[in-house]
């Protein structure tokens, strides 16, 4: 919890804090909500147990790194038994891969709480999508926080990389058949490939999001930028005169 060595391990069990006070702050954190929220268990999770531990490596992840998430770590953070993380999580490996699945499956129900899927409003949608990649509260700042640990971790570990950058980009697709869709419409400007502008979009979103989470950029100023780029694909729209 303080960050404070700890002293070699004896007989028995290894200490995993400095002193009672260290352990009772993780027992009143853990109790608190834990981000981002889990609304449910996951599926074929009836206790909850196995979104519980994958929360705790969230936590970790988003405040020290994946390096930090040994699997006794994982367990202290989840108050549960080293023994019941190697139950639910036959490695360290699995768990790594299962946690980032189980946030992608977060991130898009709460996503999709929170966004209007109206198609007749292709530039407001595109821009709900947008606001999804940016630090906006502490559920989004936390999920970009382990999104970052992950890709960190990626580039020294080939199989996680595997499961972290999959050849399908379904953001990325999102955001370009909602393009195509207005596009097709006559709601964009002309000769735009939808593609390109996706890349262009989700990798500038995402880029931007990360200064805001290091202070370099405000939300309102990176806001501004992504409707200056909006405005460009909706330049000509037939339907608002632009």
């Amino acid at each position: 919890m303080c960050r404070t060595a700890l002293p070699p391990a004896g007989r028995g069990r290894p200490a995993l804090y400095c002193s009672r006070s260290c352990q009772a702050r993780a027992y009143r954190r853990r109790k608190q909500t834990p981000v981002p929220a889990a609304g449910r268990p996951a599926v074929g999770d009836p206790s909850g147990k196995r979104l519980r531990i994958a929360e705790a490596l969230w936590r970790i992840a988003a405040e020290r790194g994946l390096h930090a998430a040994s699997l006794r770590e994982v367990a202290a953070e989840a108050g549960v038994s080293l023994r019941s993380v190697q139950y639910h999580f036959e490695s360290k490996h699995r768990l790594l891969v299962d946690a980032l699945q189980l946030l992608h499956a977060e991130n898009e129900r709460i996503a999709r709480s929170r966004i209007r899927f109206d198609t007749a409003e292709p530039r407001g949608l595109l821009r709900a999508v947008l606001e999804e990649f940016l630090p906006v509260d502490a559920q989004r700042a936390t999920a970009l926080r382990v999104f970052a640990a992950y890709y960190a971790r990626s580039l020294t570990d080939p199989a996680l990389a595997e499961v972290f950058l999959p050849a399908e980009q379904p953001l990325a697709r999102l955001v370009a058949d909602l393009i195509a869709a207005a596009q097709a419409d006559g709601r964009t400007a002309p000769g735009l490939d939808p593609w390109r502008e996706a890349d262009l979009l989700v990798a500038g979103a995402v880029g931007l999001g990360g200064d805001v989470l290091h202070d370099r950029r405000t939300l309102d100023d990176v806001r501004r930028t992504l409707d200056y780029h909006l405005d460009k694909i909706f330049a000509g729209d037939r339907r608002t005169g632009r």
